[in-house]
């Protein structure tokens, strides 16, 4: 009878490497990390617009105190930072939502307060009443939201008398100019640094996703692909971000004199992150149809996950040569020798129907490697090619493997 174990001892060195408590310390330390890290990049971000907010508000009501005769110009300053805060997205468009939003507060509340005077039951049947009247105009949420809160304010804190529709209209027109002019002329965003700073959280992420899966599939860890799928899918919001942050850059360089000399360059480099955002939409689907194919267990030969190795890279060199404004010559090549990867891991009659037998590739690996094409070409573009020099490269890369 073999003899009972003694447990191990408080003091004993730990049997596997590092202990329980280090490991909850290591744990802790990252999540530390990755938080300041991520408040720094939301700080070098967002960080001006709460100068710009300063300054439009400081602006918007000296010009409401001391040029419109208003000795408290409440939405002057409120409609200039909501102005200011919509800057990544649309400006221009935001403004115009912004003030129809006030005009209609304004109407509601002068239109029902003198009937029922001041209360909690009508400030929400006001709100009620400017909401519907934004709904029925085909109102953006901005539309809605201004609306609703310019009605709560003339609910709440300006008695119901209508001769101040018009100077309280003038207000908030003030204050929307005023914000919409630090935005675009006092304190302009950088176009190229903002789209640099939100394509960040979205490429590297994705370039990590992309080298865990190609690690996953040498494997064949369908729990480790499932997590890389998961994390491109992740990417939703971040790329709703960088649409925006696009938005706004393009709307400063179109509107902004001190931002004009930056028009040919940040063109450049909005195509760039165009393309590579559809590429990260096939990156996701092919993600999606290898983790099928790990789950119906069909072979992943060797070249396809050394491709999804080299497209990650390609797409580092990539983002280094745009950043650097330098020819983009080995970031083409490697996405061309990924190509031929996939193009050996197809086998050698990928286009023949006649033989399926010689395919080294199941149903969902074929998919993926069309996709994976699909990736190359829009990768290509990003380089700065046009779509008919991408499509003939991918086209003679690929039927170059198919004929060796």
């Amino acid at each position: 009878m073999p003899a009972k174990q003694e447990p191990a001892a408080d003091n004993d060195p730990p049997r596997h490497g590092v202990s329980r408590v280090d490991r909850t310390w290591a744990g802790l330390r990252e999540r530390v990390r990755h938080g300041l890290r991520s408040r720094a990049w939301r700080f070098r971000l967002y960080g001006l617009l709460a100068v710009q907010a300063g300054v439009a508000a400081t602006i918007a009501w000296f010009v409401g105190a001391q040029f419109l005769d208003n000795p408290a110009p409440v939405l002057a300053p409120t409609t200039a930072v909501g102005i200011v805060a919509a800057s990544m997205g649309t400006r221009l468009r935001r403004t115009i939502e912004l003030l129809v939003g006030v005009v209609l507060g304004l109407a509601v509340g002068d239109a029902v307060m003198p009937l029922f005077g001041i209360g909690p039951w009508q400030t929400g049947l006001v709100v009620v009443l400017a909401i519907i009247v934004a709904i029925l105009l085909k109102g953006g949420g901005s539309l809605l939201t201004q609306a609703g809160g310019t009605a709560v304010l003339i609910a709440t804190l300006e008695p119901p008398v209508r001769d101040l529709s018009v100077p309280r209209f003038v207000d908030a027109a003030v204050g929307g100019l005023v914000g919409l002019a630090v935005g675009l002329l006092v304190v302009p965003i950088h176009p190229q640094r903002t789209v640099r700073r939100l394509a960040e959280p979205v490429l590297d992420p994705a370039i990590a996703a992309m080298h865990d899966l190609a690690g996953a599939l040498r494997l064949r860890d369908l729990d480790g692909a499932q997590r890389s799928l998961e994390a491109l899918r992740g990417l939703g919001s971040r790329l709703t971000a960088l649409d925006e942050g696009l938005g706004a850059a393009q709307e400063v360089v179109r509107l902004a004199p001190l931002r004009w000399r930056e028009r040919p360059s940040l063109a450049y480099y909005t195509g760039a992150v165009r393309h590579m955002e559809r590429t990260l939409y096939s990156l996701r689907a092919i993600a999606r149809r290898l983790t099928k194919a790990l789950r119906n267990g069909e072979p992943v030969p060797e070249e396809l996950p050394a491709a999804i190795d080299l497209l990650a890279d390609s797409v580092q060199t990539l983002r280094c040569a745009i950043r650097a404004r330098a020819e983009p010559q080995q970031a083409r090549q490697q996405i061309l020798t990924a190509v031929e990867l996939v193009g050996k891991a197809q086998g050698p009659a990928a286009s023949d129907p006649t033989r399926p037998h010689t395919h080294r590739l199941g149903y969902s690996g074929m998919i993926a490697a069309g996709d994976f094409r699909t990736s190359a070409h829009d990768l290509l573009m990003a380089s700065g090619l046009n779509a008919d020099e991408a499509a003939a490269l991918v086209r003679r890369t690929a039927d170059r493997d198919e004929w060796d």
